[in-house]
């Protein structure tokens, strides 16, 4: 199905949620749609690596992860580089987004 519902516009980038995914995040804030489209199209990312491409403050970055990951959308992974840190990525029994 390639109608769009809904189009985000952030950063200079253009993304396009058909009306199966607009059903699925919908209801969430435009911080974590923003932050779950940059995971759907950048990969598994750390909050550091989330905040730089987003540009958005890390107190936002946080909630939008806590929202996400509250309602089953993103998994939390340990992050072995730095294990201070973790690796959020989608959880891939959750539908997804296109981005456009």
């Amino acid at each position: 199905n390639t109608y769009v519902d809904m189009v985000i516009h952030t950063m200079g980038i253009v993304f396009a949620i058909n009306e199966n995914k607009l059903a699925t995040i919908g209801h969430l804030p435009p911080s974590a749609k923003l932050v779950y489209i940059v995971l759907e199209t950048q990969g598994q990312l750390t909050q550091k690596d989330l905040i730089r491409e987003t540009s958005l403050p890390p107190r936002t970055v946080r909630y939008a992860l806590s929202r996400l990951k509250n309602e089953g959308f993103i998994v939390e992974h340990y992050y072995f580089i730095d294990a201070r840190q973790s690796l959020y990525g989608l959880n891939t029994q959750k539908p997804e987004v296109v981005a456009v």
